[in-house]
């Protein structure tokens, strides 16, 4: 009904329908084939075009017109669009409406979707793609179904709602599996069918197989749901960074927001993506084309791209986070590029007991660890390490002791995901690190590391979200401008114990960025910030006692 709607409108001349593959689009648009409602309005003039990933226009105008393959083919793409202009008008007799459905245009193909946007009365185009296509004023997105719809496809696909399966699961069992499928039609369609007349036995292991940590694309089931999304993952020339990206989105814990921020710091080192995030924010921008995450921006003017705000975020579905783990875990251990580590409790996985000894080989390593982990950690040789994600819900955390020896780290990202600031521990490891350029820690309690901060010549950028900074960053008694000699960025975002300004901060000389936002109690600048003679940006927003500036701030 929603996409009827949309498709209506008098202004609507081309819409294009997207989605994820496996979530439906081919099979919701033949449904208008059978609809009374369509079928009223275009009659027989409702022609369905398969396009493909490589489209051949000659072929498909072929196809429309329904020509003989015995006659002659068109002489040129032009010729074959000169012809279908002319005999349209002819297949239609009065003007009555025309519906042209294209099915399955792939990235890259919008000069072909535009030859076929003819200028007639009562002509409309149908368009279905895993890419939104900016350049096209109406798009639909089609959503994953809902928990009933979702529940009732999947009983359909495995033979409940009829009493066929020889064995029927309780309630529960099924709301984890359809839960697992995380509303995507193919892949409740393929899990359905596969544990279709199975045994009780059956079942049960694939319930224990994804409550103990495996994926769905890693069960045994039909290869057609993994294809369909891999497919999505194809990408050409320069694009292939695209690719690298979307992978690296599996970092982040399934369920969380990912902070445009934290992608920033990240993408910056890992592939020199510079220019103050432009680069990083037009690759989101074309992964949320594609459909393979979604960007929430929530900056009222989303047109200063270059200003991007810590309430940036990225989604991205469980089922495309379990993709890029599925596609890095194909490589042996210590050759992979990045190493993603879930840990429930305390179980380290097995093959890092067998490879404390062996470096691995990873640019990118992620550790996620839940609420029932002890900070026991085991010897590991992360000998190439350049990012390193944390990301836990404990109270107290200490940072592994394996960080010391990363001698290669740029960038470390440390995310606490529980409800309260957590303490954050063996934060004096950094000081041996030589090459570290970033710090982004999130809801932990830090004051040890103005206390007495580790010598960090190379720190360019510390970020500060949601952090107990504590009296030790007012009253810091060492020189910063000595130990982080480098540091040209801080950002402070919702530290709501940040009350003064640090005088401190207005004497590192080699500061050029500073951004204090939603820092609600923070009431006044020192006179002192007039010392920051290198400074380009001053960012102060949403730190409601803040009433005014010191004269000082004309001397920058």
């Amino acid at each position: 009904m929603e996409l009827k709607i949309q498709l209506l409108k008098v202004e609507v001349s081309m819409l294009v329908l997207t989605a994820p593959g496996g979530c439906g689009k081919t099979t919701l648009v033949k449904m208008l084939d059978h609809d009374d409602h369509i079928k009223g309005i275009f009659k027989e003039n409702i022609f369905f075009v398969p396009v493909s990933k490589t489209p051949n226009l000659k072929v498909i105008i072929q196809k429309l017109l329904d020509k003989d393959d015995r006659l002659p083919a068109f002489q040129s793409d032009e010729d074959a669009i000169d012809q279908l202009e002319q005999m349209l008008p002819v297949l239609v007799k009065k003007n009555k409406p025309i519906l042209l459905i294209l099915d399955d245009v792939w990235s890259g193909s919008e000069s072909l979707l535009k030859k076929f946007a003819f200028r007639l009365p009562n002509y409309k185009i149908l368009v279905t793609s895993r890419t939104a296509f900016p350049r096209f004023s109406f798009t639909y997105k089609l959503k994953p179904l809902n928990d009933d719809d979702a529940m009732e496809l999947f009983r359909h696909s495995a033979g409940l709602q009829d009493g066929s399966s020889s064995y029927i699961p309780d309630g529960e069992m099924v709301k984890k599996i359809v839960k697992g499928c995380g509303g995507f039609p193919l892949a409740l369609k393929v899990v359905g069918k596969s544990l279709f007349g199975k045994s009780a036995v059956t079942w049960h292991l694939r319930v224990a197989k994804w409550s103990h940590g495996f994926s769905i694309l890693d069960t045994d089931i039909d290869s057609d749901l993994l294809e369909c999304l891999q497919s999505s993952l194809e990408f050409k020339g320069h694009e292939m960074i695209l690719r690298e990206c979307f992978m690296d989105l599996g970092s982040f814990p399934e369920d969380q927001k990912i902070p445009v921020a934290a992608l920033i710091d990240m993408w910056s080192e890992l592939y020199e993506l510079v220019e103050d995030g432009i680069h990083v924010i037009a690759n989101l921008h074309e992964i949320n084309t594609r459909n393979l995450a979604n960007l929430v921006v929530t900056r009222q003017d989303a047109g200063l791209v270059g200003s991007y705000s810590n309430e940036d975020f990225v989604l991205q579905h469980d089922l495309f986070r379990e993709l890029a783990i599925h596609q890095c875990s194909q490589e042996p251990i210590e050759q992979r590029k990045r190493l993603i580590v879930d840990i429930s409790g305390n179980n380290i996985p097995k093959w890092w007991m067998e490879q404390r000894l062996q470096p691995i080989n990873a640019q990118l390593l992620s550790i996620s660890t839940d609420e029932t982990f002890s900070s026991s950690w085991c010897n590991l040789l992360p000998a190439k390490v350049e990012v390193l994600i944390l990301n836990f819900q404990t109270e107290n955390y200490c940072l592994p002791g394996f960080v010391e020896k990363m001698d290669k780290l740029k960038a470390l990202i440390v995310t606490n995901y529980g409800f309260f600031p957590a303490e954050l521990g063996n934060i004096q490891l950094l000081g041996s690190l030589p090459n570290l350029k970033r710090i982004r820690l999130q809801k932990v309690s830090i004051p040890s590391i103005f206390k007495t901060p580790p010598p960090l010549g190379d720190l360019e950028k510390i970020s500060l979200f949601m952090c107990n900074i504590g009296q030790n960053f007012r009253d810091c008694s060492i020189e910063i401008s000595n130990a982080w000699s480098n540091l040209m960025e801080i950002i402070i975002d919702y530290c709501n114990d940040l009350v003064e300004f640090p005088t401190w901060l207005c004497y590192t000389v080699s500061l050029k960025k500073l951004s204090i936002t939603n820092c609600h109690k923070l009431s006044a600048l020192p006179i002192e910030i007039r010392e920051l003679t290198g400074l380009e940006v001053l960012n102060l927003r949403s730190c409601t006692n803040l009433s005014e500036l010191p004269e000082s701030v004309t001397s920058l």
